[in-house]
C-alpha cells in the first residue's frame, strides 16, 4: 500500500475507525456483561449523550457564535466527543433493546456518525487525491482535457461526497429528535417510587 494510494488514505482510515467503533461497542458490553454490570450500560446513555451535545458547540464555532479557540480545534473535539458519546450510547443500547423508539434513535445515531466519518475522512482525503492526481497528470505533459478525461469519474465521485452535509445535519435531526423522544419516554415510564 502506497503512501498516495486511494485505499491507504482515503479508505483505510474509514475503514478502522468504524470498526474500532464496533469493536469497542462489542468489547464493552462484553465486558459488563462478563462481570455482571449491565446495570452500569444503562447509565452510559447519559454521558454519551452529553458528549453528543457537547460536540454540537463545534456548529457554533463554525458559526462565529462563540470566539473561543479555533475552528479546527472545535472540528477535533466534535469528532472525538461524537464517536466517544456515540461509543458509549452503543455500549448503553447494547442489545437488549425492548422498543422501537431506542432502535430507531440508535439506528439513527449510528447513520449520522458513519455520515460524519464520511464526510471527514473520505471528501477531504478524496479532494487531496484528486489534487496530487490532477498534478501528476499536468506534470506528464497531460493537456487540460486529457487531464479532465482521465479524471472524470474521480470527479464525479467527488461531487457526490460533497454532498453529506446535505444528508449529515437532516440524519442528526432525525437521531436528535428519537433521543429526545426516548429520554422522555424513559422519564415518563421511570419506576418513581
Amino acid at each position: 500500500m502506497t503512501e498516495h494510494s486511494l485505499w491507504g488514505r482515503h479508505i483505510f482510515p474509514f475503514v478502522t475507525l468504524t470498526t474500532l467503533l464496533a469493536v469497542v461497542t462489542m468489547a464493552g458490553d462484553y465486558v459488563l456483561h462478563r462481570f455482571n454490570l449491565v446495570w452500569v450500560g444503562r447509565y452510559l446513555g447519559i454521558p454519551g449523550t452529553l458528549l453528543i451535545a457537547f460536540s454540537l458547540v463545534y456548529s457554533l464555532r463554525k458559526r462565529k457564535l462563540i470566539s473561543s479557540s479555533t475552528p479546527k480545534a472545535w472540528l477535533n473535539r466534535h469528532e472525538f466527543c461524537a464517536w466517544l458519546g456515540s461509543a458509549m450510547v452503543l455500549v448503553h443500547a447494547g442489545i437488549h433493546i425492548n422498543a422501537i423508539l431506542p432502535w430507531l434513535a440508535t439506528v439513527a445515531m449510528s447513520v449520522n456518525v458513519l455520515s460524519g466519518l464520511v464526510g471527514k475522512l473520505l471528501l477531504g482525503r478524496a479532494r487531496e487525491h484528486m489534487q496530487l492526481t490532477r498534478a501528476q497528470y499536468e506534470a506528464r505533459g497531460l493537456n487540460p482535457a486529457q487531464v479532465e478525461q482521465k479524471m472524470f469519474w474521480d470527479a464525479v465521485a467527488v461531487e457526490a461526497m460533497m454532498r453529506w452535509r446535505q444528508i449529515h445535519i437532516p440524519i442528526f435531526v432525525v437521531f436528535a429528535t428519537l433521543a429526545l423522544g426516548h429520554i422522555v419516554s424513559i422519564f415518563l415510564f421511570w419506576g418513581w417510587q
